[in-house]
């Protein structure tokens, strides 16, 4: 546990100085190529860095913050582009742009007010999400507690365990990760992270509109933009959006291909890439057939059958080219002894 919080503290440290040197110095430089070219060593860093942790739960969020999100804002910032440009004020805010996962709302009339922090009868947004991260983390517990007694459930009861896990894991995260934020921004609104996913309405509403937003929003500007604007000039407007809906979940693929390998440390089987190419390939199908048929009315299926229906499939697919490989790997054998690792630790400490 020592020498995990000190791989912790040596990935921060090198992460801060790796940043400020793109604040400081790849900012002044022109944008386009030759900024990316002298961003790329931190690019490289930050993709490599986040591999000297090895706890399933601290690792996977470093490359999930560092080797994904911040990369990516990098190579917008690169551009001109993104969360990092025009550069914050300061290189704290720079730096915590690039590293937390969180959008302030564009309409936060307290931004534009430029309150002072908590002033007069203002909700005090900080405590709630402190109890929204305890709440979350409350809920991790029971079901790690639960899974000491997973050889009396069924496999397909574990799964949905699984998918709970993960949904609870990455809400808990996102919520601490917007904990400095509103510190650092006080008198700001924040987006939310998910917006309801179990409410979905179709494969599109789900993965668009309603599941991990802030991930959505970086493979949008990163990749759906840029291979739609190419794809209409190629194929017309209509149906540009095909070849960049398949692109994104590729890309997406491949970024989940890496977390995977982090947390498995073994040959990639691909299968979670697989899984995004599978939600690709029916999302364009989901989009050409409403183009089709629901805009020219000539059929429509109900939200009361669409959306369960999208919600079935991911949970079915997820579970054959997802989980699965989780399990065949002993990964939900790993988290309990962490998780067991972790209260000892703390017991200890008491």
């Amino acid at each position: 546990m020592e020498s995990e919080l000190n791989n912790l503290i040596k990935l921060w440290v090198l992460t801060t100085f790796s940043l400020s040197y793109s604040y400081h110095i790849s900012a002044k430089i022109s944008k386009g190529f030759p900024r990316l070219v002298s961003i790329f060593p931190v690019i490289f860093l930050l993709s490599i860095l986040p591999f000297n942790i090895h706890g399933f739960h601290l690792g996977a969020a470093h490359v999930f913050v560092f080797s994904w999100m911040a990369n990516f804002k990098l190579l917008l910032f690169a551009f001109d582009r993104g969360p990092l440009s025009p550069p914050p004020a300061n290189l704290i805010l720079f730096i915590l742009a690039a590293c937390s996962p969180f959008k302030i709302k564009e309409k936060s009339v307290k931004v534009l007010k430029c309150e002072t922090p908590f002033q007069g009868n203002e909700p005090r947004v900080v405590p709630s999400l402190i109890l929204e991260a305890v709440n979350k983390a409350s809920l991790l517990t029971l079901l790690f507690y639960s899974y000491n007694f997973k050889q009396y459930f069924h496999k397909h009861v574990l799964l949905i365990l699984y998918f709970f896990h993960t949904y609870l894991t990455i809400q808990f995260l996102l919520a601490v990760a917007a904990i400095p934020a509103q510190i650092c921004l006080p008198g700001v609104e924040l987006e939310p992270q998910f917006n309801a996913p179990v409410r979905a309405t179709s494969l599109q509403d789900f993965w668009g509109r309603r599941w991990n937003l802030r991930v959505s929003e970086a493979l949008r500007l990163t990749i759906y933009s840029p291979i739609k604007t190419i794809s209409s000039r190629v194929i017309g407007s209509r149906w540009a959006s095909l070849p960049a809906v398949f692109a994104t979940f590729v890309t997406s693929g491949f970024m989940h291909e890496l977390i995977y390998y982090h947390i498995i440390r073994k040959k990639p089987t691909w299968e979670i890439t697989w899984f995004f190419v599978l939600q690709g390939v029916l999302v364009d199908i989901e989009i050409f057939l409403k183009k089709k048929l629901v805009a020219t009315e000539k059929f429509r299926l109900h939200e009361a059958i669409s959306g369960p229906l999208a919600l079935a499939n991911i949970a079915l697919t997820a579970g054959w080219l997802s989980y699965t490989q989780l399990l065949r790997n002993g990964v939900d054998e790993k988290v309990i002894k962490e998780f067991n690792a972790i209260v000892e630790f703390f017991k200890r400490s008491t």
